[in-house]
């Protein structure tokens, strides 16, 4: 069956957290998680440096579920099992169902950042891309300067393959900036 066919489960756990598409609702989480880590946010994200309200968070949760449903991107929100907490986001993007091949990408509230669950979150979605989806390429990219981005990639085997010098912009717009990409691929 092609990959774009396959159903997304209810949800991909761990052993200490669960990820789940957006769901009506979820905006006022994920703006509450922004304005904790809104500093750290803006050295890396530039969504972290647009508006921000929890109407602003919940249309962009609506316009990720519409994504969702069509499998133009599938992002992914991040809970804890012991209480329901939400704690980040992640998800599988720029897709190409053909390949298949997706991009992960990453944040964490900073309240619960230094505790390993980013890099357990994204272990089991990289996983779930290539035995779920049957991905032949799960790419990873960061600003090379974002070491706590990069660890995670690092951490998990994945192949530095190389840096594009100069090829983007800071978060905020002001500088250029270069891209490391990071992949694991299938043999």
């Amino acid at each position: 069956m092609k990959a774009i066919l396959m159903d997304f489960p209810e949800k991909i756990e761990t052993p200490r957290l669960y990820l789940r598409p957006c769901q009506p609702g979820d905006g006022l989480d994920v703006y509450e998680a922004i304005i904790h880590s809104e500093h750290e946010l803006k050295q890396w994200l530039p969504f972290a440096h647009q508006e921000a309200s929890a109407e602003i968070s919940e249309r962009n949760i609506l316009k990720s579920l519409a994504d969702f449903i069509l499998k133009e991107d599938i992002r992914l929100l991040i809970y804890r099992k012991e209480d329901d907490q939400f704690i980040g986001s992640t998800g599988l993007h720029r897709i190409d169902w053909d390949i298949p091949k997706f991009e992960i990408g990453y944040w964490i509230d900073t309240r619960y950042s230094k505790k390993g669950y980013i890099t357990e979150a994204i272990e089991k979605l990289t996983k779930f891309a290539f035995y779920h989806y049957g991905a032949k390429r799960v790419e990873i990219r960061c600003d090379p300067n974002n070491i706590a981005s990069a660890r995670i990639p690092e951490k998990l085997g994945y192949t530095l393959e190389g840096i594009l010098q100069n090829d983007s912009l800071s978060a905020d717009g002001k500088e250029l900036r270069s891209t490391s990409i990071y992949a694991k691929t299938t043999n």
